[in-house]
């Protein structure tokens, strides 16, 4: 059985190459959410066995959406895409229990790697 994906990005066309690269590698992408509030109400909804997570994001940001999920589901996987000179925001997001984290642009052999290792 395929793993199921929720993909969160503000840019749809980041969610688009995400969602190509993991379709691909024979993953499943049950969801995709624009922005921290939609990807709580998502996860939720879904409950998928991972989530990708932009950092930078309108209504709520992946660090505070990454609080809220884990808060409800401690055992919830999320991986956190940063661009480049987030570092900072990446050890927080690691501190606050993400498995790991991608950086933007995307190479698809590293986003594979990434959530191999995350889902075990």
């Amino acid at each position: 059985m395929s793993k199921k994906i929720l993909i969160v990005d503000d840019a749809a066309f980041m969610r688009m190459m995400i969602k190509d690269i993991l379709t691909k590698n024979g993953y499943d992408v049950v969801g995709e959410a624009a922005d921290g509030l939609q990807a709580v109400e998502k996860y939720n909804e879904l409950n998928p066995d991972l989530v990708t997570m932009d950092i930078t994001m309108p209504e709520m940001d992946g660090i505070a959406a990454l609080k809220a999920i884990k808060s409800t589901d401690p055992s919830a996987t999320i991986i956190m895409c940063s661009a480049m000179g987030q570092q900072a925001m990446v050890i927080d997001a690691i501190q606050a229990g993400a498995k790991d984290f991608i950086v933007k642009p995307f190479q698809a052999d590293r986003v594979i790697e990434a959530i191999q290792k995350a889902l075990g």
